[in-house]
């Protein structure tokens, strides 16, 4: 039998559960019907739309991850942050405006405007499904290490705890309820952010010249040669150790740019708009928010390498918090609560570790909806049953249904891993997915003419597996470091140009579609103007 005692820690933990609890029970008195249950009735305004993607983007690698890895790595960790930044520019300028015009639910909408709708379907339900699987692991990794640290709970309860709580949210509460508890965690996030930075900076007289001084003289131990933090080339420079060290780098760069606008989670957000000018509000809005929370990452992920020592005694880390990976240093993932701890006491811990707790479970929750609602929507309503009319509800009762099966793969590969794999490198993982299957066919559909529906298939199913054999064939797969035949840890470089090759080669290759090219003009003039967007007035 589990025992623990009531601690300021489980406190906070309890009240987000019992404040999102009351969200959904709210939130579900209003999930009637399709467009309420999948996009929140298109009601939710550019603001709070911009919250809700950052808190959907602000994720357990965010928060856990990245500060980790800057922590360890120094400068090559700050990449990371640099890397989900700039993909913004990506979603903003190329693909904001036309899904949000041309989709009613999700991404496949847009491709399936002007080919031919069953396979596109299939394939991009399948590729969601994958993406949101990936990104969902690290979620529930970061989620079991943060429980259990904070009540006592063990890693697989912890996880499993989570993944039902996730549940309670998508299956009654739908988008609606999925998009507040986004928005809260953003502010407590936010709130949290501010607050151990000017912690850390009061450590060094609030002085950024100290701040940084102190880094660049905090050496790197551990089992390599002593460098300075703020030096490139700890995580990916090139070595006898890792000769392939740049290419990992622009790998893991292209895979993080340009896998932001391919995400299922994120894209879904802009049906939640009453039309494009509005997604266009709240992709600024999450630039801003999300470009100032990645500048506070190097406060408290420099900082932790600074006040905890974690970079000279690499086993010896405070309390015990930190867990180790297999090679017996700390994967990261438990920095920044640790820092809490150490610089605010149990209840500033307390408070930062329920923020992080918040956080998996805003986000998990997003990846389900969007994993659910695809399988829904796509493959049952349009490939079982060919866009016929269903039973009134019944895509609703497919999408909680599906929710339930994704939540369970997810959790079991979560405990399977365990709490040794750091979390920012998964989702590196599924936004390599994403940048090589779902990216090269959402731009072909809105820029190429000639594109059609072989062309997309092709480059859905080059780019997914490929990316995915190669990570099995990395040392983030089946392999270790030595034996592992694909040289990189990230696939992008490799996979996303096979993604868009694919798509190119299956479209040239195969005989021209009057029918999709004949949609060509009516689709651009949608995607520009918002002329019969789905619950939209054009201007």
């Amino acid at each position: 039998m589990l025992a623990f005692a009531f601690t300021p820690a489980l406190g906070m933990f309890l009240a987000f559960v019992a404040i999102t609890l009351v969200i959904t029970y709210f939130s579900a008195r209003k999930a009637k019907g399709s467009a309420a249950y999948f996009a929140a009735g298109r009601s939710i305004t550019g603001w709070q739309n911009g919250l809700a993607v950052a808190g959907d983007y602000m994720s357990a690698a965010s928060f856990l991850g990245i500060s980790g890895i800057i922590c360890l790595k120094g400068y090559d960790g700050f990449m990371y942050s640099v890397g989900f930044l700039v993909a913004y520019l990506t979603v903003l300028f190329l693909v904001a405006e036309p899904l949000r015009n041309a989709g009613k639910y999700t991404m496949a909408d847009l491709l399936a405007y002007r080919l031919k709708q069953r396979p596109v379907r299939a394939m991009a339900s399948l590729s969601t499904l994958t993406v949101s699987t990936f990104y969902m692991i690290a979620q529930m990794v970061g989620a079991g290490g943060i429980i259990e640290k904070l009540i006592g709970v063990p890693f697989a309860p912890a996880v499993i705890g989570v993944g039902v709580l996730m549940l309670v949210y998508v299956v009654f509460g739908g988008m609606l309820a999925t998009t507040w508890v986004q928005i809260i965690k953003a502010i407590l996030l936010m709130g949290g952010a501010f607050a151990l930075s000017w912690m850390v900076l009061g450590k060094f007289d609030y002085s950024l010249t100290r701040f940084f001084d102190a880094v660049a003289a905090a050496d790197y131990g551990g089992t390599q040669t002593p460098r300075n933090l703020l030096d490139p080339g700890l995580a990916y420079g090139a070595s006898a150790a890792n000769p392939w060290g740049a290419w990992d780098f622009v790998s893991l760069a292209l895979g993080l740019v340009l896998g932001t606008a391919g995400l299922p989670h994120i894209l879904v957000r802009f049906y939640t708009v009453p039309d494009a000018k509005t997604a266009r509000v709240s992709v600024v809005w999450a630039t801003a928010i999300i470009g100032l929370f990645y500048v506070l990452t190097t406060f408290f992920g420099f900082g932790a390498a600074v006040l905890l020592k974690l970079t000279t005694v690499p086993a010896d880390v405070v309390a015990g918090f930190i867990p180790l990976d297999a090679k017996g240093l700390p994967n990261g993932n438990m920095v920044a609560p640790t820092l809490a701890a150490a610089l605010g006491g149990e209840l500033f811990f307390a408070f930062i570790s329920a923020v992080a707790f918040a956080t998996i479970l805003a986000v998990v929750a997003g990846l389900t909806m969007s994993a659910s609602t695809s399988f829904a929507h796509d493959f049952y309503s349009n490939v079982i049953h060919h866009g016929r009319e269903t039973k009134p509800g019944q895509e609703v009762k497919v999408a909680r249904i599906t929710a339930f099966f994704v939540g369970a793969a997810s959790i079991a590969l979560a405990i399977k891993l365990g709490s040794s794999v750091n979390a920012a490198m998964l989702v590196g993982l599924a936004f390599s997915v994403a940048a090589s299957a779902n990216l090269p066919v959402i731009l072909f559909s809105v820029f190429w003419k000639r594109f059609n529906t072989t062309g997309a298939v092709c480059g859905l199913g080059v780019g997914l597996v490929s990316s995915i054999v190669l990570i099995l064939l990395s040392k983030n797969g089946l392999y270790d470091a030595k034996t592992a035949p694909f040289p990189l840890a990230n696939p992008g470089i490799v996979s996303i140009p096979l993604g868009f090759l694919g798509a190119w080669l299956g479209t040239l290759l195969t005989p021209r579609d009057p029918e999709a090219e004949a949609k060509f003009a009516e689709l651009d003039v949608r995607s520009q103007t918002g002329l019969g967007a789905e619950g939209a007035t054009a201007h």
